[in-house]
């Protein structure tokens, strides 16, 4: 096209830009004078933004594009966009500019990428932009370009992006092919990125080495601009919440992206979806590894018929020391049929994980050189025969078995089923053999746990495990061991009655060793306790002299003498450590790690941030002996807890679930008698037991994220502060009668006692109780000179005791063999309701204060987290999910009515624990945590990987032999 034409039809654009309608119409009729080609491409760029040829044959199209928006955005340097200063213009194209601006809340540089005000009227670049944004906000991987913000400012959309630095892989190319160290390094950063956009359902459309960045700390995947957002991505709401069900951009029949890295199927407008990514990222390490591009064509005619039907030369022909492995990925990568293709980014990173692996570290494309001495050449060859020869005998007399296939499949949950008890440990279990799993389910409102044959089609459910969590075998398989009602317990595989073994109020995890004993931990922040297989009395498992700590997670290794576990309270000052039970050796071997599982192929398998990976590990030594690997992404993972949801095998089989690291986010929210819900303005967030102050002016309430804090939150401000500081684990808030004070436990020094502090923040947290027992406050009585709270001793008995604060000495007021917790002072002071399982199960009891007189049961049919309506004339209580009354008459005598119903709801009790709710003053309203509606559903399906220790040992080498 010569430049006559091409300013011809920037003349037009420009006087037609500011016209709408039949204006333009008009005009464009006139101003082309019959040439419909010049109209044609006029209209193509005003409605395009770029002209859609410009993608397949007229790059002078969107060069023009990019000078008329290089032109607009050098009017925005100096300005502000929102809290962003402009400092330079970085580029222009088609679809926007991109500046270098300061963040000046943070002070840190950022990019922004401004949508064009010349298209703003234009649906489909309107579109594209937001796609771009929505891509990217639901990604979070280190090698995917960040999104940090997003804003509106004068008429303009704009993205915050995270500014890197570096050049792009097209820059880089254009200097000649990358080392081959460089080229595994980058592909595998860029497959992993990849993997994590198509498990979110997008397809990226345009992975080109323009699209990717090289930086310091390795690829970066950039521009979704023209992304595909399938179900997943798509919903999340777009900036100015457009519909995207009628997408005229990823309609069939339209093609988008850039030629020379095309899949065949998006050339000719089909469908396209992750394998069309695939091929792209074949062409990709083409071009990484030769410099030289995969197909290539004199006009875009020839191009396409290369793309459809024509083979690219082999990379090992371009570069002789081309691994013939990698030669074999590129050609799948680059089959014309998506069938015939690799099927996941996954199964990609692996393979070139593996290759990596093979490699030196120095490996680089290098010439071979020649020989100068021929007879010299000819010897050592004759020699190497010999030596061939000799290694073929011993290889064949020395021949290992063949090693079975790795295989991946998925198993469906039955229609209605949901994984449950996420928080509370891994809701799979393998049994040691592999021939069967267990996992915990939700149907039909009833939680329990299912046991599968692995050959089986079928799950059953297992009698006596409803409200079950963390199913774990014994190591001859025939038993099941799980936590239910604060209690755990065993049942026979083959069926038959749950026996229970111990006592394990909020449990962490559990392993059966081979000697017949379980570790087990009762609860959060308490030390490891053994308890027999077969029944007897629990005690500890290892002597420590500190109690509070938290032992969690445990994890037997071969022999039953030593143990693995996770040492602290989740969050970062935890990690994996290992105790010999003989000689009372401890190491710390993971920071920062959770979840350990032994391998018996010679490997410590954990959980970390979402993801499971391994390290080499001598059990014999308890010392690691390699560096870490990652293994699987996505890997479902409470960020309260700790708990990851993946088991081994000792076959070799894997079992995980797919969710990364969980999303925790709950609403405080007002419920009235006749459960009708009003939110509060409180921000979504991780709650847990909320306390209304005495004027219910105010509410504490623990946050539990990274680490149990306390916070506060004015109702009438609207305002969320944080109210502990000292210690990771606060919570368990109760405020004096006047409302001046708070009580709450902390571990700040040590142990797990209580403290209080001035409710405005001032003044340090002063302790009021010591001991190696952890205790929970719970109430004041009426004069605040007594504070009931119920504490658990080293035997792991429960009991509740008085604290007098004449003279801040504690003494019992319910100590028994059962368990007994949750005490709540009447409004009068005269009574103590609390929760006791003396009856098997926990059931709500009320006992004069301070007597004399006998205890009366007030529910029969299962009853916990009682609370006193402020009027003393009525009891509250949860049974399940629903929320039940009970009329309370003391004078002239003890009278209990019947239970009834108030309402029922999706709100978060908490079982044998402190109350998860309060009632306001004029007991009314109901203070409830329920799930926020963004909250992660829960998960239906488990992914089985069979043989899987074949990869681990080959991504994982041990050194062994």
């Amino acid at each position: 096209m010569t430049p006559d034409r091409w300013a011809k039809i920037e003349e037009l654009y420009h006087s037609a830009l500011d016209r709408d309608g039949t204006d333009r119409a008009a005009y464009l009729d006139e101003a082309s004078a019959g040439d419909e080609a010049l109209r044609q491409e006029v209209e193509s760029l005003l409605v395009h933004g770029r002209g859609m040829t410009s993608f397949l044959e007229e790059p002078a199209l969107e060069k023009l594009a990019k000078g008329l928006n290089k032109k607009v955005g050098q009017l925005l340097i100096g300005r502000e966009l929102g809290s962003y200063q402009i400092i330079s213009l970085l580029g222009a194209g088609g679809m926007g500019e991109v500046y270098r601006a300061r963040d000046t809340r943070l002070d840190r540089i950022v990019a922004i990428k401004v949508f064009p005000q010349q298209f703003a009227n234009q649906t489909d670049l309107r579109e594209r932009f937001e796609r771009e944004a929505r891509a990217i906000a639901s990604l979070n991987h280190p090698h995917i370009c960040v999104l940090h913000d997003v804003g509106r400012q004068d008429g303009m959309d704009y993205l915050v992006l995270e500014y890197l630095e570096g050049e792009t892989l097209a820059d880089r190319v254009k200097k000649g092919p990358l080392p081959l160290v460089e080229v595994l390094r980058y592909a595998v950063e860029i497959a992993d990125a990849l993997d994590k956009a198509h498990r979110k359902g997008i397809t990226h459309r345009d992975l080109k080495p323009g699209n990717i960045m090289l930086t310091k700390s390795g690829a970066k995947l950039l521009d979704f601009g023209l992304a595909k957002l399938g179900r997943i991505a798509g919903q999340a709401k777009s900036l100015s919440e457009l519909p995207t069900e009628k997408d005229a951009i990823t309609a069939q029949g339209t093609i988008l992206g850039t030629l020379q890295y095309m899949a065949p199927e998006q050339v000719e407008g089909k469908q396209v979806d992750a394998r069309t990514d695939i091929f792209a990222f074949g062409v990709v390490i083409y071009e990484m590894a030769t410099a030289r591009k995969a197909f290539e064509g004199q006009s875009q005619g020839s191009l396409v018929a290369k793309i459809l039907d024509a083979e690219p030369i082999p990379m090992s022909s371009l570069q002789p020391m081309t691994p013939p492995a990698l030669d074999h990925l590129v050609n799948r990568c680059l089959a014309k049929d998506p069938d015939e293709r690799w099927q996941s980014a996954k199964d990609i990173c692996e393979q070139l994980r593996w290759i990596s692996g093979s490699i030196p570290a120095s490996a680089e494309v290098k010439s071979v050189p020649a020989y100068k001495n021929w007879r010299k050449t000819l010897a050592w060859t004759a020699m190497g025969v010999v030596a061939c020869a000799i290694v073929g005998i011993f290889a064949w007399m020395y021949k290992p078995a063949p090693t079975q296939p790795v295989t991946r499949t998925v198993i469906n949950l039955a229609p209605g089923q949901q994984l449950a008890g996420l928080e509370n440990g891994p809701a799979v279990a393998l049994s040691p053999d592999g021939t069967h799993l267990a996992y915990v389910a939700r149907q039909g409102g009833t939680q329990q746990i299912y046991l599968r044959a692995m050959d089986s089609l079928e799950a059953r459910p297992i009698p006596g495990s409803e409200g079950a969590v963390n199913p774990f075998f014994s190591p001859d398989d025939q038993w099941l061991g799980f936590f239910a009602s604060g209690k755990l317990n065993k049942v026979s595989v083959s069926g038959g009655a749950a026996v229970i073994l111990g006592d394990a109020g909020n449990p962490r995890g559990a392993s059966w060793g081979s000697q017949g004993i379980i570790a087990f931990t009762p609860s959060p922040t308490s030390l490891l306790l053994q308890a027999p297989g077969a029944g007897g009395v629990e005690r500890w498992l290892i002597r420590s002299k500190e109690v509070g700590n938290g032992e969690q997670w445990p994890e037997f290794l071969p022999g039953g003498k030593a143990v693995l576990f996770v040492a602290g309270t989740s969050g970062s000052d935890s990690g994996v450590a290992v105790q010999s039970l003989g000689t009372g050796e401890r190491r710390d071997l993971i920071p920062g790690a959770t979840q350990p599982r032994y391998a018996s192929s010679g490997h410590l398998v954990y959980g970390q941030r979402g993801s499971l990976l391994a390290v080499p590990f001598d059990p014999q030594r308890l010392a690691v002996t390699g560096g870490p690997v990652p293994l699987v992404d996505g890997v479902l993972q409470s960020p309260i807890s700790g708990a990851t949801h993946y088991s081994i095998a000792n076959n070799g089989s894997l079992v995980y679930v797919l969710g990364g690291v969980r999303s925790i986010q709950r609403r405080l929210v007002w419920v009235n008698r006749n459960g009708a819900e009003q939110p509060l303005g409180a921000p979504a967030r991780a709650y847990q037991y909320p306390r209304l102050s005495p004027d219910g002016r105010r509410i504490a309430v623990g946050i539990n994220e990274q680490d149990f804090q306390i916070w506060l939150y004015d109702v009438s401000q609207e305002m969320l502060t944080r109210f502990t500081f000292a210690g990771n684990f606060n919570n368990s808030a109760t405020w004096t009668p006047d409302g001046k004070r708070i009580a709450f436990m902390s571990n700040s020094d040590g142990p797990s006692n209580v403290f209080w502090q001035l409710a405005d923040g001032s003044g340090s947290p002063e302790r009021l109780t010591t001991g190696v027992n952890r205790q929970i406050p719970q109430s004041w009585s009426p004069d605040g000179q007594k504070l009931a709270f119920f504490q658990i001793n080293p035997n792991k008995e429960t009991g509740i005791w008085m604290l007098r604060m004449s003279d801040r000495k504690a003494q019992p007021f319910v100590e028994a063999a059962f368990d007994a917790m949750t005490p709540r002072f009447s409004p009068d002071g005269s009574w103590l309701a609390y929760v006791s399982d003396e009856s098997g199960r926990g059931e709500v009891y009320i006992q004069s204060y301070p007597g004399p007189g006998g205890k009366r049961q007030i529910t029969t049919e299962g009853g916990t987290e009682p609370v006193w309506n402020p009027n003393g004339r009525e009891m509250f209580y949860r049974s399940g999910g629903k929320m039940m009354a009970v009329d309370i008459a003391t004078q002239p005598s003890f009278l209990v009515g019947k239970p009834r119903l108030l309402f029922e709801g999706p709100y978060l009790p908490s079982p044998l624990a402190p109350p998860n709710y309060d009632v306001s003053p004029d007991g009314q309203r109901f203070l409830m945590v329920k799930p926020a509606e963004q909250e992660q559903a829960p998960p239906t399906q488990i992914n089985v990987v069979l043989n899987w220790f074949e990869e681990l040992k080959r991504r994982v080498p041990t050194g062994t032999k």
